[in-house]
């Protein structure tokens, strides 16, 4: 009985994960085996944003090309439509979107230097679409669509 309720009185300190000699990690990716700094390291929310932000502002670009009109009611819809297809694209193709390669950020998966795939990035996409899966992170700063797929995002540089 006193491992059932163990971590939950012992407080939010007892749920986090531990190495395989029993202390905390140290950093973020420590326990998936990623570096703590520089290339393959993982990456925090604020680049997240970032890369995240000029992806959108791409899209508004693009879109508004299309409509003929900044500030038109069909211009959010196909601003929408826009960056999910190129999301789709350029994870698929390149493993990054392209505010993702200013920022110096990449699409990784978990399983080693392999290609994201598009179902992967189809499914990592649809997910961020309903912005609340990035919001709900885990202890290495992963959100919710990449834990669903199985990736996660890395520094290129």
């Amino acid at each position: 009985m006193a491992r059932i309720t163990g971590t939950w009185l012992s407080g939010p300190q007892a749920a986090l994960p531990k190495n395989a000699d029993g202390r905390e990690q140290a950093y973020r990716g420590e326990n998936l085996g990623f570096p703590q700094d520089g290339p393959g390291s993982l990456v925090g929310s604020g680049r997240r944003l970032g890369a995240l932000m000029i992806d959108w502002v791409m899209a508004v670009g693009v879109a508004s090309l299309i409509t003929g009109d900044f500030f038109d009611g069909q211009t959010s819809t196909i601003t929408l439509i826009v960056w999910f297809i190129v999301g789709v694209l350029t994870v698929t193709l390149f493993n990054f979107t392209p505010g993702q390669f200013v920022m110096g950020l990449q699409v990784a998966r978990i399983e080693g230097p392999i290609r994201v795939g598009f179902v992967r990035a189809l499914a990592r996409q649809a997910l961020l679409v309903f912005v609340i899966p990035a919001t709900i992170t885990d202890i290495d700063g992963r959100g919710m669509q990449d834990r669903a797929t199985g990736t996660l995002l890395v520094r290129s540089r």
